[in-house]
């Protein structure tokens, strides 16, 4: 299938379906961010990304929201601290990065002797081959999340890392059980890290218009709420409180006791103030 179309102003706009646009969105808000001097996320690759990728990125998505750039730029630095903490302990471990879309995390954490394995769906995967090579030890397979063959690609040898960074939401609660039961079942001792979102998101997400270029973001099915995944005693209370927006946690496979690695509130939200110069 084809990811490009004809685009005002002579542009190549890729035809993705809803939930692989978002990685051009994330990619769009985490470049922003990257850019600013007192950022919490240094990202030159997806800055280089934005900048020679010829798409309509303002004209889709509308002006940057810092606010929301900043979250997602700590959301994803959550998941780098996880993932090289578990290359100090595996350094010859592998990292699976499922809905990995346009990530640059590889870039940003990559210890020169890991392996990598990226898994999404087939036009996202078409989208990244064209846009973002691989590295080194840096394989793609074009395959959903919930499709079990993935897990034949994983040599569980050295350690493994399973990231699902925005994608969990947009499972059903059903599917986000299935694959975590799957994950401990074929990869005891992995570490499977991801993040969720509370009800009261989801609800305000339903109710969001779609933005000045047209953009809106996808349903969301799964949040923290659903005690399908969670239901076991021995996890930690995942109850939605107000005042939080996103949560990051990480399971221990296949015993699924949860780790709360980053909670997410207004209170991140807000930039420390720069120091002045002189």
């Amino acid at each position: 299938m084809s990811t490009a179309s004809s685009a005002p102003e002579g542009r190549a706009e890729p035809a993705l379906s809803p939930v692989p646009e978002t990685a051009l969105w994330t990619l769009y808000y985490r470049a922003a961010e990257a850019r600013r001097p007192d950022t919490v996320l240094r990202d030159p690759k997806a800055v280089e990304l934005v900048d020679r990728h010829d798409f309509p990125f303002e004209a889709r998505f509308g002006p940057v929201k810092p606010a929301l750039a900043r979250l997602q730029a700590l959301r994803t630095a959550a998941f780098d601290r996880e993932v090289a903490d578990f290359l100090i302990r595996e350094p010859r471990g592998t990292v699976v990065c499922l809905g990995e879309g346009l990530e640059t995390q590889y870039w940003r954490v990559d210890n020169g002797r890991a392996r990598w394995l990226g898994v999404d769906l087939p036009e996202a995967v078409e989208l990244r081959e064209r846009l973002l090579p691989t590295g080194p030890r840096h394989r793609l397979l074009a395959a959903s999340a919930t499709d079990p063959g993935w897990l034949d690609e994983v040599d569980p040898a050295q350690g493994v890392l399973i990231t699902a960074q925005g994608l969990l939401m947009y499972l059903r609660p059903e599917e986000v059980h299935a694959l975590v039961a799957r994950c401990a079942a074929r990869l005891p001792g992995a570490t499977f890290v991801f993040d969720a979102l509370p009800h009261w998101f989801n609800r305000l997400s339903h109710a969001a218009r779609p933005g000045e270029g047209g953009y809106q973001a996808p349903t969301m099915t799964w949040t923290i709420g659903s005690r399908a995944l969670l239901a076991d005693p021995r996890t930690v209370p995942l109850t939605a409180r107000h005042g939080w927006f996103m949560r990051v946690l990480a399971l221990d496979l296949p015993d699924r006791r949860a780790r709360l690695v980053r909670s997410l509130g207004p209170l991140d939200l807000r930039r420390p103030r720069r120091r002045p110069s002189g």
